[in-house]
């Protein structure tokens, strides 16, 4: 989402908090024998290492729980001052009753809710026992032996879970900001409370849009360590999913539709993804034997640059406009130049970011780039002009840099140290020869492999012959 909206020509401020303190990391750093700040610092670098194998940039502000204490005092005291927050044995609640919008982003009346969200809602909490009624919630809690805690106007404690966010937003955002997002589980009472905390202090919308994405599930159940199906994004990553086809597996569905995670899901993405590739990489491939510039590796003339922000001069199709490649989050990205798979892509984005659709839109052009590719190995020319090729692969190259997805071509030193004489390959071929008529498909599908990873394409023709580009 935030690089479609750079790439629509915004200028995003992403901030993305990490709650580095609650029940549930107390809990882990008890059962280490380590420290609260230990299992954070640990989980929060493990994030950093496997959203940037997904290809994540980085949001523009990561604030902590425990950097914004002060922050967080400051607003209970607000909250009280105003007639919102009552203290009671070093513990500080809201009045849920006290504020009459109290459900509306969920839609629940006081009767229908329930207290407790995720297991983070203090368990001695949903007890009411020091509440004034049963749906108030804690906003500072005060501290149990063995715990971090901080001193504060009512004695020392930690907060609760959910005036830390309000507090970051009036921080880093300000009043209002435009998108709040999350998982769908958090929708109550989690944001339910903040717009609770926020709205009576500043008097204004916490949020323009709550954004709230469908739960991953496996098999149609819950993904959930007690039910044994839990799968971690690094687990896939390190049995050999590329980091592109899980981000595929997500685009294909909706953001607020759940995503089941089966197997054959993740199997169905990896050829998907291996289709996308083929048409990102045919420029490389093709571009010299098409006989237009230099489509080789290592020039990218046609406005791909570096890759990383850099101004566009030649548009996907012709056109006098400037365009913009994505990637770089410090770059203001402009409006792109229009041509009919731009604008599809775009209507499909605009619609509550339908990535679905908006895919189809590059899979059309990787299977049209494959088709001409097909044609140029097998006849020796394509049915399109050279030019018109040229603008469809640079379009989709363009595109889905907006979602993220990129193949990059091996470097020419990897290049040359793989690369075959006329000779090796004919000697390659007669071997793979000798081995189909000894019925040893196994070593002529490898050589016909280590032909292919090196760019070499064998054509089997009806007299048996094999000629090769």
């Amino acid at each position: 989402m935030r690089r479609y909206l750079q790439w629509r020509g915004y200028e995003v401020q992403y901030v993305q908090n990490f709650t580095d303190i609650d029940d549930k990391i107390l809990n882990r750093a008890n059962a280490e024998g380590t420290s609260m700040q230990e299992v954070s610092e640990r989980y929060i670098q493990a994030y950093f290492e496997d959203i940037r194998r997904l290809n994540v940039i980085d949001a523009s502000d990561y604030p902590r729980v425990t950097e914004n204490i002060s922050a967080i005092h400051q607003l209970i005291q607000e909250l009280e001052k105003k007639g919102y927050a009552y203290a009671i044995d070093g513990d500080v609640y809201y009045k849920v009753q006290n504020f009459s919008e109290y459900g509306k982003l969920s839609g629940r009346s006081l009767d229908d809710m329930q207290a407790g969200a995720s297991g983070r809602v203090d368990s001695e909490d949903s007890l009411g026992k020091k509440k004034q009624n049963p749906f108030d919630f804690a906003l500072w809690k005060a501290a149990k032996p063995g715990e971090p805690a901080w001193n504060s106007p009512w004695g020392v404690g930690r907060p609760g879970w959910h005036i830390e966010c309000s507090a970051m937003v009036k921080a880093l955002l300000g009043d209002t900001i435009d998108i709040h997002s999350g998982g769908g589980d958090l929708v109550f009472p989690h944001h339910e409370n903040e717009i609770a905390q926020s709205e009576v202090i500043t008097l204004k919308p916490l949020a323009r849009y709550w954004m709230h994405n469908g739960m991953v599930t496996v098999n149609s159940e819950k993904m959930s360590k007690s039910l044994g199906n839990f799968t971690t994004i690094r687990q896939l990553l390190d049995r050999g999913v590329e980091p592109n086809a899980l981000r595929l597996f997500v685009l294909q569905a909706h953001y607020r539709k759940p995503l089941d995670f089966t197997e054959d899901a993740i199997a169905s993405a990896e050829n998907a993804w291996k289709t996308l590739k083929e048409g990102l990489l045919f420029g490389y491939q093709y571009g010299q034997q098409l006989g237009i510039g230099d489509w080789g590796v290592g020039t990218r003339d046609w406005g791909l640059g570096s890759r990383k922000g850099k101004t566009n001069t030649q548009c996907p199709m012709p056109h006098d406009a400037t365009c913009y490649m994505p990637g770089n989050p410090s770059t203001a990205v402009a409006p792109p130049c229009p041509n009919p798979y731009v604008e599809s892509f775009q209507k499909a984005m605009d619609d509550d970011f339908n990535t679905p659709t908006s895919l189809a839109v590059l899979f059309e052009l990787a299977k049209e780039l494959r088709r001409q590719g097909n044609l140029l190995t097998h006849q020796g020319k394509t049915d399109t002009s050279s030019e018109t090729i040229q603008q469809q692969w640079q379009t989709l190259v363009h595109l889905a840099q907006v979602l993220g997805l990129e193949a990059v071509p091996k470097d020419e030193t990897d290049a040359k140290q793989e690369r075959l004489s006329n000779a090796d390959i004919e000697t390659l071929i007669q071997q793979r020869q000798n081995a189909r008529k000894q019925r040893n498909f196994a070593a002529s599908d490898l050589i016909r492999d280590q032909l292919q990873g090196v760019g070499v394409t064998l054509i089997d023709k009806p007299d048996g012959t094999t000629v090769w580009h």
